[in-house]
């Protein structure tokens, strides 16, 4: 038997990437080239002469430094690192992001090193050769943003992973057999990871709860709150301690009330509304004017700081409206009880009272506590009816009540002159450059076992806009009562547009002849406003609303007060919807603190607080969100066999997104699936083109689709693409 040969080396150009590595995970610690070879597995001249050449590369352009002959180190602080969040693509790459740089820094998979999506990490950027992006490399994870996620398990004889359905999520998580739990073989699960070792492709877990089988309908809800740590039911010591509450109405807590009983009062709210946040009162003042009040339940009369009901109520910060159930910020005893403003009944209410001429001049204000009966309800549907009709009697088909029934000729009057008001209030907005975004919103009529019937839109009409325009004055009127006295409040504040993705969204809209006018921060919304007017009632109204709403600045809470750019208000915040929003809260609370004559809160504890209920108002976004694309999924299940019109609302490479207009769902077809011809993507023209017959699948054009797929876990829709509108039928 011959000598077997020995293995050449692989060749390396150099290893001058890895040796920043390794001197970075040990920095101020020096290595010797032996060291390095070592630790790089490296036995051979070749690659040794390789290591020491680099080396000396390294510190000649002073990117590690030789501590002594031989030696050499990476010093802990470099101008070479910086601090920033990770954002994954689905590609199982990164962008860094940092303040510190205009152009996010492209992070390559095998530069991850153990980071996952918005984890907050400390980052070694390489210096960026001509012509090419700049790229970094993950030195140290920080702080995990998450450490919890939902996925299907796959059991194995002695270990399982978890796979999750989030494509930004680039790794199963390893589950030792110890930590199993209840869990059988594809359940979907909620695992918290414990441990990633050095050495292993994936991080460790632990399944700490299982949701049930995948597809099922409580599944997947359940799963949906998990994913965002959001909370399905109250803790049982929080449900007591609710319980516990004196909530009846006193004659001594009247006594120190401002008592408005005997005013006209009476709410609108959508018929399925459970929690009455709000009331308005209305009255005729002698000398012409009317007294209005916008009346707010009074929650931090029964929430006491410092308790676990309000610790619960802070960590939740915000109640969650998903598809087919609502998550409450408070216990249902205070939700859609204590609290909530229910017809013919006393509540306590803290209350802002405005009198207000025929012109909408506000000549008067007054904020404090009260208590009110509320006379009447309506939802939206019976307001709108006397509104459009001016008649006193609802009919059976949209009364609360099932049988048509009269409105008394007061309410029906205060009904009448609260519209007439609010419309010169809105005017008065929209000339002073706020902007409409009537977004249409897409509804389910479920059965009783909550699958899906059919599909509705919700769209905004002049009762809505009554409510909202007294909200608005309330809220702002708070916060410049208190602005104005420059002491610490919350406000609700929103940033001039983002002019990048104003002008990514002009480049769309242009496809379909409409322009934005950039000049100024005013000429922007004024040309939004008439895009969203052009665009009401046509096929592409949904897809532009859509970007729209995507290149504004996303509102958020702060101590930090700089104005209210969509509503075109110097102060604004939140004061009208305490059962559904701790900011609220916060705001009743400083509110009455400033008008017992305190002095300035703490800023920055209430700017971390602010905080706080920003990042939870967003996660419960993401799930209502989630819970709509889950429903319509579920709809589109029962419908497969269904031709749909939709319009191509998105062109990438690898497909094309089409949303079918008689129901709002979103799906793809992919551009290997398209069989006529051969397609391409044309980035300028945001269309695929045919390469044989030159056609375009251009966005905005109306197809006829029918669905391919239908994945309830991923929630995700896939269409097979049958002809262009204007084709016939062979």
């Amino acid at each position: 038997m011959g000598k077997r040969l020995r293995k050449p080396a692989k060749k390396e150009k150099n290893f001058s990437d890895k040796i920043i590595k390794i001197l970075s995970n040990s920095a101020n610690k020096a290595f010797n080239y032996k060291q390095i070879a070592a630790i790089l597995d490296k036995d051979d001249t070749q690659s040794r002469n390789q290591i020491i050449k680099d080396l000396k590369i390294l510190a000649a352009e002073k990117k590690i430094t030789e501590s002594e002959p031989g030696k050499y180190l990476i010093k802990a602080v470099s101008q070479d690192y910086y601090e920033g969040t990770i954002d994954m693509t689905s590609r199982k790459t990164a962008y860094f992001i940092c303040d510190e740089f205009e152009e996010d820094i492209f992070i390559p998979t095998n530069n991850l090193n153990r980071a996952l999506d918005k984890d907050k990490v400390s980052v070694y950027v390489y210096n960026r050769r001509k012509g090419r992006r700049a790229e970094g490399e993950v030195i140290k994870v920080l702080e995990r943003a998450k450490t919890d996620f939902v996925g299907v398990i796959d059991i194995q004889k002695n270990f399982a992973f978890v796979s999750t359905a989030n494509p930004k999520m680039y790794t199963d998580i390893f589950i030792p057999k110890d930590n199993l739990g209840e869990a059988k073989d594809g359940d979907v699960v909620l695992v918290h990871i414990e441990d990633w070792p050095k050495r292993a492709d994936s991080p460790f877990g632990k399944v700490t709860k299982v949701l049930g089988r995948p597809g099922e309908h409580d599944t997947e809800i359940h799963a949906i709150l998990a994913e965002y740590g959001l909370p399905a039911e109250f803790p049982i010591e929080v449900e007591t301690y609710a319980q516990k509450i004196d909530t009846s109405i006193s004659e001594a807590e009247i006594a120190k009330r401002r008592d408005m009983r005997d005013t006209l009062t009476f709410t609108i709210d959508p018929k399925d509304a459970k929690d009455f946040d709000d009331a308005l009162s209305f009255k005729k003042l002698e000398n012409g004017n009317y007294e209005i009040g916008i009346h707010i339940a009074d929650v931090s009369h029964y929430l006491e700081e410092g308790t676990i009901l309000d610790d619960e109520a802070y960590q939740r910060a915000t109640s969650v409206y998903l598809v087919d159930r609502v998550v409450p910020m408070l216990p249902e005893v205070l939700s859609n009880f204590a609290c909530s403003l229910r017809p013919q009944e006393e509540k306590y209410t803290f209350s802002a009272v405005f009198e207000i001429t025929e012109k909408c001049q506000v000549v008067n204000q007054w904020f404090g506590r009260t208590v009110i009966y509320s006379d009447q309800r309506f939802a939206y549907e019976e307001a709108q009816y006397i509104i459009e009709t001016k008649n006193d009697v609802i009919p059976e088909e949209i009364s609360l009540t099932g049988a048509s029934y009269q409105v008394s000729p007061e309410i029906v009057s205060a009904t009448l002159k609260l519209d007439e008001l609010a419309k010169i209030f809105r005017k008065r907005r929209m000339n002073e450059g706020a902007i409409s975004f009537d977004k249409v919103e897409v509804k389910f009529n479920l059965d009783a076992e909550g699958e899906p019937e059919g599909v509705y839109f919700k769209i905004a009409k002049d009762a809505n806009h009554l409510i909202e325009e007294f909200m608005l004055l309330a809220n702002r009127r708070v916060a410049e009562f208190i602005g104005k006295q420059k002491k610490t409040f919350v406000y609700r504040i929103h940033d001039e547009p983002n002019e990048d993705k104003l002008i990514a969204m002009q480049n769309v809209i242009a496809k379909f002849g409409y322009k934005i006018d950039f000049r100024n921060p005013g000429d922007i919304s004024k040309s939004l406003n008439k895009l969203m007017e052009d665009v009401s009632g046509k096929k592409e109204q949904n897809l532009i609303d859509t970007l729209a709403i995507r290149s504004m600045s996303k509102a958020k809470y702060s101590t930090d007060n700089i104005g209210h750019y969509g509503l075109a208000f110097e102060y604004y915040s939140h004061f009208t919807s305490p059962i559904r929003r701790y900011p609220d809260v916060m705001v009743h609370r400083l509110l009455q603190y400033y008008l017992d004559g305190g002095k300035s809160a703490d800023e920055e504890l209430f700017e971390t607080k602010c905080l706080h209920c920003s990042t939870m108002e967003g996660l419960a976004t993401n799930a209502e969100r989630d819970s709509i694309k889950y429903m319509q999924v579920k709809y589109m299940q029962d419908h497969q066999d269904q031709e749909f019109l939709g319009v191509i609302s998105g062109v990438t490479e690898w497909g094309i997104y089409v949303e079918i207009i008689e129901n709002k769902c979103e799906g793809m077809i992919r551009t290997r699936d398209i069989k006529e011809d051969y397609y391409t993507f044309d980035e300028k023209q945001y269309a695929l083109v045919g390469a044989t017959s030159n056609k375009l699948l251009q966005l905005g054009d109306e197809i006829y689709v029918k669905v391919k797929n239908a994945d309830l876990v991923k929630k995700q829709l896939d269409f097979n693409f049958l002809r262009r509108s204007e084709e016939t039928v062979n």
